[in-house]
């Protein structure tokens, strides 16, 4: 890691939440908690639609992706920060900083286009009942979860070489607690344009056309259930998606906080609390709100605990 007469480092530092050590073992315990619920919950989830071949439909198929998804963004943040605090070191080695992000840029833009497909899954559901089935066959449900992971693959590969030919030395500090790239980049001594420009360009790309697109399946969904004549009807379909309408807005909403505070010259707390709701409160919520109030999930997870109970 070298660039002229400049000396490169192997090490960052990461400042983490808070500097206190006395509250290093209050946000161990949190995490730690946060970290279990949040694996605990999603895998329930993935078992769940896994073992009921009532839950064997797109939408579904879909939800345990997202599980799947949401365990591995909350993990490789969470571990690390787990880590430093046990060990009461704050540092991580190039090669892991490296590693971190290109998961976490993995799973982020993974559930980014998991909740758009889910988005037309939806749309297709209650504006074309009768065609469903044809429209959102098994081969259309694995090509779109192909292509999102194809996507966020190339998108992090390539923003990861790109990384390698970023030189630093010296100020390595870096005011978060995972290794987020806006403020690894910042850090640079070297030129970072050519970086900045893939960053956001790629970032309002994979940002903008999937929230157009959930934005336009709900404007017609929105259309689609005025036309129902019965309240009752009406609520059925509004029911079926309701868990992903508020999580959509959780994630965009926090996430947007996160994009315009990472933009700023000196990131603040605010800014990495901020953080910590996008990558561990939303994948933590996420089973609860799939499941609390839908009720094939319930049954399904009720089959699940009785099948292990009987199992004993």
């Amino acid at each position: 890691m070298e660039a002229g007469n400049q000396t490169g480092v192997l090490k960052f530092i990461l400042l983490g939440l808070s500097e206190d050590t006395d509250s290093q073992p209050l946000l161990f315990g949190l995490f730690l908690f946060m970290l279990l619920v949040t694996v605990l919950g999603n895998l329930l989830i993935i078992l769940a639609v896994s073992s009921d071949s009532h839950l064997h439909t797109p939408m579904y198929f879909f939800l345990s992706n997202l599980s799947l998804s949401d365990i591995g963004f909350t993990s490789t943040t969470v571990l690390k920060m787990l880590v430093n605090i046990q060990t009461r070191s704050n540092t991580i080695t190039y090669e892991g900083c490296l590693t971190q992000m290109y998961f976490f840029m993995i799973f982020a833009g993974l559930d980014n286009l998991l909740l758009t497909v889910m988005a037309y899954d939806r749309f297709v559901a209650i504006c074309h009942p009768l065609r469903y089935t044809v429209i959102m066959n098994p081969h259309l449900c694995g090509l779109l979860l192909l292509l999102s992971w194809l996507i966020c693959l190339t998108y992090s590969l390539l923003q990861s070489l790109m990384f390698l030919r970023v030189s630093f030395c010296k100020g390595t500090e870096i005011p978060h607690f995972f290794c987020e790239l806006t403020q690894i980049l910042k850090l640079a001594c070297s030129d970072t344009l050519a970086n900045d420009i893939l960053l956001y360009f790629v970032t309002g790309l994979l940002g903008v056309i999937p929230l157009t697109g959930i934005l336009f399946s709900y404007s017609r969904i929105i259309s689609c259930i005025m036309g129902i004549s019965s309240i009752a009807g009406k609520y059925k379909a509004f029911s079926t998606c309701g868990s992903h309408l508020f999580v959509v807005s959780l994630f965009y909403g926090v996430g947007l906080g996160v994009y315009l505070t990472s933009g700023t010259t000196h990131p603040s707390r605010k800014g990495s609390i901020a953080s910590v709701i996008y990558t561990v409160v939303t994948p933590m919520l996420n089973p609860f709100i799939y499941s609390l109030k839908n009720r094939d999930m319930k049954r399904a997870l009720r089959r699940l605990f009785r099948r292990g109970a009987y199992s004993q």
